[in-house]
């Protein structure tokens, strides 16, 4: 790979990164007057900012740098103290955190960032920050003040100060580094209060290369940023250079507190100094290093803290606390998980193949069982059990909690929220949820409609929650759950609930409804899912334009989900997704009709029963069952999907469930469980009612996956509309006995 390509590696790894952490930094600040440990959020927003500093003068985006630099500069003082935290200070900072994510999207799509509308909202944004910059400085103390001048009277150096030697590899400018840039990007972190120019290593004229670097360099410099920030300065160079840094003396004494005030777990001498930050991984390392190459010497054990003071990595008192903390802790392993980043299209293509090796598999188990071959038949088992483990394991790789996305809607909230002069806070439920990930994408905007229709017509103003004795603050609510093989999204609110006889209103007007027709609040709540359908009196930013709710529909079920809604007057409103878990590979049950066959979703199935006779004869004027004293509704395949011939003597049906309702799926034979791969219908197929998906059997045919929701919706509605009763009460009557 050549310079070029590495460096466009490493740019892409910059924005991929900076990505995560400007969404950890959102998620910070909205949470930051809530923290409980207000300095440690603090700390994590300004690592945060000072981490895409950091890469980004490294790659030369210099106009990333001087934005981030004054926003790290508010962030420092706000660690101080200098600064509170406060409703308008986080306002302030996050269209901050928006103008470096525009910054970072400019470099991803190689436009030039610096120029047009982009810097003039960021000079904007500096002009809001420099007053905040200003005030910290003037409640700075006399002494801090004086201690970041730079001290030019070559005098006696201020305490209080890193000390950095750094002595830099001979063939860093043949690798196209250039030392004294380094030294000038570290004075963005702070002040160098005073530096030494080192000579020793100069060769005479005569064989001086150019392309090879002599100097050293002692340096003291005064900053707020730890260790590990200052060492971040140097580390395309750490490669053959040697970067010592040493804390200011003044601290020590504070990183021994911090030593002692550690959490109990085991832990060695190294990895205590590493999580103090008073050494850096690499200096730990090397240190380690120079312990093996002491005892392959054949010389004396040597202590690891011996080494470090020796090489005056660390001081001595530290050392010493370090020690005594050890005698104290209790014995207990700590484990960190480890994670490596993987390309969403290679992930994809795993599955693809697991899809056709579970597709390969049954092929192979079909055959060895025409065999009479019992060795065959237990090695084609045992693949199949594998094949089964490695199919849960790769689905797994693609399940990612919702919590993401239901912590993108901290943001929304705060701003609509502002927008309407409401006050709303959000309650999020079941974040650790998981979910395919390829349906997290796509669920991200219907719930943004969902959540926006909840704060703009579901909760009232604060006037009219106060008049009705509600908390003048509203609650929208987020919840995630998993319920028979599906996942299960709530978004609610505790605003007025939907107005029954506007809704029907607004829908006569429209021409939807008939005006004499007879619906119930469940038929009338569901107007709102019609296209074009609105009750906003006036088009606003977030509403009124009769678009979002149809849309919200039409994508969940392009995911093969349902939605439903549920409103109390004067309580509240709660819209309910049902999603399935993937849309990769499922396990399914084979039922068959017929010649064909047909899966349906194992996850829906609660049981099969057989078809009494005495239903069997009155299938003609009835669509539902006795099943132990209980109304089954139920569809007849054969029926629905007009299949020719007459049914065998025997008959059953397959009870499945979905969303509360249960209805019966009446067939000729049952096939046992399948592992299913769906596979998607063309659109000439899209308007087949009962159909969702196909797969391939072992056999090489073809059988079509049934839409469990849309059978039980027809179910229940037919037999709602025989006996005259409503679709919600069908399912739970209970016949009379005898």
């Amino acid at each position: 790979m050549s310079f070029k390509d590495e460096m466009k590696a490493a740019l892409d790894t910059f924005i991929v990164e900076s990505r995560e952490l400007l969404q950890q930094m959102e998620e910070a600040l909205l949470g930051l007057e809530q923290a409980e440990e207000v300095a440690e959020a603090i700390d994590a927003i300004f690592r945060t900012v000072h981490t895409i500093k950091g890469s980004a003068g490294l790659f030369g985006l210099t106009h990333i740098v001087e934005f981030t630099h004054v926003v790290e500069s508010v962030l420092d003082a706000l660690r101080d103290g200098r600064i509170e935290v406060s409703a308008e200070l986080i306002a302030t900072l996050l269209p901050c955190h928006d103008h470096i994510g525009l910054l970072i999207e400019a470099v991803a799509a190689g436009g030039d960032a610096d120029e047009g509308p982009q810097l003039a909202a960021g000079t904007a944004l500096l002009a809001r920050l420099q007053p905040l910059v200003s005030g910290a400085i003037q409640k700075a103390t006399p002494a801090a003040q004086g201690a970041t001048r730079i001290d030019t009277s070559g005098g006696p150096l201020r305490s209080g100060n890193w000390h950095l030697s750094l002595r830099f590899a001979e063939e860093c400018l043949r690798n196209g580094m250039d030392p004294f840039s380094f030294i000038r990007y570290l004075a963005t972190l702070g002040d160098i209060i005073h530096l030494t120019t080192l000579t020793d290593r100069l060769p005479s004229a005569t064989a001086i290369d150019p392309e090879c670097c002599y100097l050293g360099f002692e340096i003291d410099f005064h900053s707020g940023a730890s260790k590990e920030e200052i060492e971040s300065v140097f580390e395309f160079v750490l490669d053959g250079s040697t970067v010592r840094i040493l804390p200011p003396d003044s601290q020590v004494s504070d990183y021994i507190e911090l030593i002692r005030s550690l959490p109990e777990e085991e832990a060695r001498l190294g990895e205590i100094l590493v999580k103090s930050g008073i050494l850096t991984q690499r200096e730990l390392d090397e240190g380690l290093r120079l312990q093996q190459q002491s005892s392959a010497a054949g010389t004396p054990h040597q202590p690891i803290g011996a080494i470090l003071v020796e090489q005056q990595m660390v001081q001595q008192p530290v050392v010493e606390a370090v020690l005594e903390r050890q005698q104290q802790i209790k014995e207990k392993k700590a484990r960190e998980a480890q994670s490596i980043r993987v390309d969403a299209e290679r992930l994809d293509r795993l599955i693809d193949l697991v899809g056709e090796l579970v597709i390969a598999g049954a092929g192979a188990n079909l055959r060895a069982a025409t065999v009479a071959d019992a060795a065959l038949n237990e090695a084609t088992a045992e693949v199949m059990r594998l094949v089964e483990a490695v199919r849960d394991s790769a689905l797994q790789l693609r399940m990612v909690p919702i919590g993401t996305t239901f912590s993108r809607f901290q943001r929304v909230v705060r701003d609509v929220s502002s927008e309407l002069g409401k006050e709303i806070e959000l309650v999020i439920r079941g974040a650790d949820t998981e979910l395919d990930r390829s349906v997290v994408e796509k669920i991200g905007d219907p719930l943004t409609h969902l959540v926006r229709n909840a704060m703009d017509h579901g909760i009232e103003s604060t006037e009219r929650r106060l008049a009705a004795g509600k908390p003048a603050r509203g609650r929208l609510m987020l919840n995630a759950c998993h319920d028979a093989g599906s996942v299960v999204i709530e978004v609610g609110d505790d605003g007025g609930g939907l107005n029954r006889d506007r809704i029907l209103a607004k829908a006569i007007d429209r021409g939807i409804v008939a005006p004499n027709a007879n619906l119930s609040d469940h038929d009338i709540h569901q107007l709102i899912f019609a296209a074009g359908f609105s009750t906003a009196d006036q088009v606003s930013n977030l509403s009124g334009r009769g678009v979002g709710m149809d849309v919200v529909k039409r994508n969940i079920e392009a995911l093969r989900g349902t939605v439903e809604l549920e409103s109390v007057p004067s309580e509240g409103t709660t819209v309910r997704i049902r999603l399935p878990l993937t849309l990769a590979i499922i396990d399914g049950f084979l039922v068959g009709v017929g010649d064909a066959a047909y899966v349906v979703p194992l996850g829906m199935v609660l049981e099969c029963v057989e078809l009494a006779e005495a239903d069997r004869q009155a299938l003609t004027h009835r669509r539902y069952v006795n099943l132990r004293g209980e109304v089954l509704p139920f569809v007849r395949l054969r029926d629905h999907f007009e299949i020719g011939g007459n049914p065998g003597r025997r008959e059953n049906i397959v009870v499945v469930q979905y969303g509360g309702q249960k209805a019966g799926v009446v067939v000729d034979r049952l096939m046992g469980e399948f592992q299913t791969v769906i596979k998607p219908l063309g659109k000439i197929f899209s308007r087949i009612k009962g159909i969702s998906g196909s797969t391939i059997l072992g056999s090489g045919e073809v059988a079509l996956i049934l839409d469990v929701p849309a059978l039980i919706q027809q179910a229940v509605a037919r037999e709602a509309g025989l006996t005259g009763a409503s679709p919600d009460d069908a399912p739970h009557r209970v016949l009379a006995a005898g």
